[in-house]
């Protein structure tokens, strides 16, 4: 928990992301924020595709890619037309606690085992799962959220870009506490 920071009022907000669409998140789902109207979407939300996350955002407020760990590198030609034609210039990195692509080696039997159900040939499933597994194995939510928010920010360099942590023990986002290195979209640690 030292490395998550809670948003309970607005004060939590990080300087760097006051005004921008990345406070108007914060206060729409963790804070109760009325949902205001949107004509078009103001920020990417990249989030994992678990279906124990459920954000409180208005319509036509964010382009949401869901992505198995909040992986976003194999939907990166997504992000990069949310930015260049949607015209976003905010993105949320939302990872998650107890997240399936963490330890995701461990779960080799049930995955094979469950593509033998649907029909697939055991070796097929096998070959299929060691040769993309690698690939998707995210390691730690929290270290991964940080990383491919660096990776991002690297790509995108005028993209705010802001890790977060969806809990799902309470259903609030949590912010990623990261090095003082004051860059736009990298809040200072507290």
């Amino acid at each position: 928990m030292d490395r998550l920071l809670p948003v309970d009022r607005p004060e939590d907000v990080p300087e760097a992301w006051r005004g921008t669409p990345i406070e108007r998140l914060l206060a729409y789902h963790n804070l109760g924020a009325p949902l205001e109207e949107h004509d078009s979407a103001e920020i990417l939300i990249g989030m994992c595709m678990d279906n124990r996350k459920v954000l409180r955002i208005p319509d036509r407020f964010a382009f949401v890619i869901r992505a198995g760990g909040a992986n976003l590198q194999p939907a990166e030609f997504k992000v990069s037309y949310a930015v260049a034609v949607g015209g976003v210039r905010a993105l949320a990195l939302v990872g998650h606690t107890h997240c399936g692509m963490v330890g995701l080696h461990d779960r080799r039997t049930p995955f094979v085992d469950g593509l033998v159900d649907v029909g697939w040939e055991r070796e097929a499933a096998e070959s299929h799962f060691d040769t993309f597994a690698p690939q998707f194995e995210i390691g730690d939510e929290v270290d991964f959220a940080r990383s491919e928010a660096e990776r991002l920010r690297d790509r995108y360099p005028r993209l705010l870009v802001a890790p977060l942590i969806y809990r799902v023990e309470d259903g609030r986002l949590w912010l990623i506490r990261e090095g003082g290195s004051g860059a736009a979209g990298r809040p200072e640690g507290r």
